[in-house]
């Protein structure tokens, strides 16, 4: 007998529900049918929502590890901040306006930096325990915008009555220049002063000095600074070719300390700073610092791990500034310096002042209390006008054609009198042919040799004493063009609408 013969019995009387199975089993076929012409089409729907899924997630995952990791690096370093109560027991400050003021301070922080970087960066002398650097920042209600304005350190400014805190002794209100008040009064003498001038209520207060100034530049990997003319200082060790330069902290502390490279002293200094500002939030947007957890991480440790804040400039604020530079570009910012109405003010017991002009200086800070932009938003345009620091109508030229291409000299002399130099109209032959455009100089007209070096990018300067006031400009095979230069007299300082300049307009441009 087969053994197979009871199991085949078995089952089917085993288990009766099967006996319809079979009628079941004949719709299955038509619902098998459909997938096979179903399956070209899932892919060609499912693409481009898993597209858009990828790309969400990887966004959503950037942006909130960023925010997590950002918020945990800040709140552990909330607690290392060095703290000061820049606002103790103030009273009658002015009214709050729109947007945030930050009123952000460097000092000289000698006693914190190594013997080596002392003499590498000409960092000799004393602390002055005073300001060398001081600016409002203003950053708009819907933190899409600074506007950040430069307070010489030698303004002429009447510190309000105080009790200094050390000693208890009660000074009554008294003149001196504007960086003093910090050795006078700390912090809350500053504040008060700098509220008193300008009628805006500094919600917070920021100190920075070498050694952190020189870290941040650091942890983001430079700062890129492009110059038409040399710029050198003995004082600061600043010396730089004209071109475009990568500086790391120690030099660029140099090129912020800067005061000796021109007639401007201190009002040129603070335009380099702006531009150096600028440069630096170019930097650490494009960089996409603020978006690299990491990297936020090491630009966040670096910043806060040696300044001084106030005490109500937190994790929340922080973080909030962060989260709104995100979406900062250099045309985001603009910078300018307050209305100088007299240079050289003099004040007994105090010496040479700078002082305010008072209506126009009334008119900037009406606008930031309104949180109203200085300018209108513009682009930079490529063949904007280099600032240079003296009228080049003063400046004589005589130009010679060093190239075989005819009529060349010729042609730079009427670009050059129509940038405004008061060329000769009698351009000559050169003896001999040079690579290079050089231009010769008595040393004693070095600053006007500078301006034309700025109209002549990529010339060579060469000392000629005892040439005289005319400058030679000898055309070589490598000219590419003049570029327009704009006479900007630091002792006039106008403050009209050019005398607000937007990031995008004083960074280096991309084929700089």
């Amino acid at each position: 007998m087969d053994p197979t013969y009871g199991l085949v019995r078995r089952c089917p009387l085993a288990s009766p529900p099967r006996s319809p199975a079979r009628p079941q089993r004949r719709p299955q076929p038509p619902r098998r049918l459909p997938p096979p012409p179903e399956r070209p089409e899932r892919p060609g729907r499912r693409r481009r929502p898993r597209w858009a899924m990828r790309a969400m997630t990887t966004l959503s995952v950037v942006v909130l590890a960023s925010a997590g990791i950002g918020h945990a690096v800040v709140t552990s370093l909330d607690a290392g901040i060095s703290r000061v109560d820049a606002f103790k027991d103030m009273k009658n400050r002015p009214q709050a306006g729109h947007g945030m003021n930050i009123l952000m301070v460097g000092t000289d922080g000698r006693d914190k930096i190594t013997e080596r970087q002392r003499r590498a960066f000409h960092l000799g002398g004393q602390p002055c325990h005073c300001t060398d650097t001081m600016m409002i920042v203003h950053i708009s209600e819907d933190r899409e915008r600074a506007t950040v304005v430069s307070l010489p350190r030698d303004s002429f400014a009447e510190v309000p009555a105080h009790r200094d805190s050390a000693t208890g002794r009660q000074y009554v209100a008294h003149p001196l220049k504007l960086n003093a008040a910090y050795a006078e009064g700390g912090p809350q003498l500053t504040v008060r002063t700098v509220e008193s001038m300008t009628h805006v209520k500094i919600d917070h207060y920021l100190e920075v000095d070498f050694t952190s100034f020189m870290k941040t530049v650091d942890v983001l990997g430079g700062v890129r600074i492009c110059t038409a003319t040399p710029l050198k200082d003995s004082y600061s060790g600043l010396d730089l070719a004209p071109g475009t330069h990568t500086l790391m902290g120690g030099q660029a502390l140099q090129y912020v300390r800067s005061r000796h490279l021109d007639g401007a002293s201190d009002l040129g200094r603070m335009k380099r700073q702006q531009r150096f500002l600028a440069a630096l939030i170019d930097r650490a947007t494009s960089s996409g610092v603020l978006l690299n957890p990491m990297r936020f991480r090491d630009v966040t440790r670096a910043v806060l791990g040696s300044v001084r804040a106030d005490t109500g400039f937190g994790t929340d604020e922080l973080l909030d500034l962060g989260r709104a530079m995100r979406n900062f570009s250099p045309s985001s910012s603009e910078f300018t310096t307050v209305p100088i109405g007299r240079m050289d003010y003099p004040v007994k017991g105090v010496g040479s002042t700078l002082k305010w002009d008072p209506a126009r200086s009334a008119r900037l800070f009406q606008a930031l209390r309104g949180d109203k932009p200085l300018t209108a938003a513009r682009p930079h345009p490529a063949d904007a006008p280099t600032p240079v620091d003296t009228d080049p109508r003063g400046i004589r030229v005589q130009v010679a054609n060093g190239t075989g291409t005819a009529g060349l000299a010729k042609r730079i002399d009427a670009e050059l009198a129509a940038t405004g130099f008061a060329t000769t109209h009698e351009p000559v032959t050169a003896p001999a042919q040079l690579p290079t455009t050089v231009i010769t100089y008595d040393p004693r007209w070095d600053r006007s040799a500078r301006t034309l070096a700025a109209a002549l990018p990529g010339s060579e300067l060469r000392a000629a004493p005892g040439q005289g006031p005319v400058l030679k400009v000898t055309a070589g095979a490598g000219f590419k063009a003049v570029r327009a230069v704009r006479f900007e007299d630091p002792g006039r300082q106008d403050q009209g609408a050019a005398s607000v300049v937007r990031g995008n307009e004083v960074v280096c441009s991309g084929d700089a």
